[in-house]
């Protein structure tokens, strides 16, 4: 027996569990949402997740990484 009660048909979050804000471009590290998709997700309606999921593999080449860190800063010094 299956509970209906608790299936939903909707557009599932993209979100991994890696929530990083990065600083320059504003979005998730970890699911390359912006802080207002991720608050407004629920209350969206499935063509805005939609639309947002089919966005999201182009935001990922859009990071810039940072290189070297804490390391390569107080070597160039």
């Amino acid at each position: 027996m299956t509970d209906d009660v608790w299936k939903r048909n909707e557009i599932a979050s993209p979100c991994v569990k890696i929530c990083v804000v990065h600083p320059e471009a504003r979005i998730c590290t970890g699911c390359y949402r912006t802080i207002d998709e991720i608050g407004g997700w629920s209350r969206m309606s499935d063509a805005d997740r939609a639309r947002i999921m089919d966005e999201l593999p182009a935001r990922k080449s859009s990071l810039t990484k940072r290189r070297g860190g804490r390391r390569a800063r107080l070597s160039q010094g």
